[in-house]
């Protein structure tokens, strides 16, 4: 079976790639918005938070660099297990999508 589905790189991107210094011959946009960006300080990138407590991903390549499919798809049960104990919480309810 192929691997092709590990990686796609969008040459045509406006931001191509959005990473400065990142080899754009060996650049994957599959994860262009990284999934793992939600598990905060757990996700094992390299990142900062700034003064606002954004978190800061502009130094992180992990979810771009091709051989870290595995890696990102591994840490998918880690996401799953935050949402569950999220839900589990009382919460205000989130602003719901426009609907057409």
């Amino acid at each position: 079976m192929s691997e092709n589905y590990k990686i796609f790189t969008h040459r045509s991107c406006e931001f191509f790639p959005c990473h400065a210094g990142a080899d754009s011959d060996n650049f994957n946009c599959l994860f262009c918005y990284c999934p793992l960006y939600a598990l905060g300080r757990r996700c094992g990138g390299n990142f900062v938070y700034t003064d606002d407590g954004i978190k800061d991903c502009t130094n992180c390549l992990v979810p771009h660099i091709p051989k870290n499919y595995a890696y990102i798809t591994s840490r998918y049960r880690d996401i799953l297990e935050m949402v569950q104990l999220q839900d589990k919480q009382p919460q205000k309810s989130p602003p719901q999508p426009t609907r057409s």
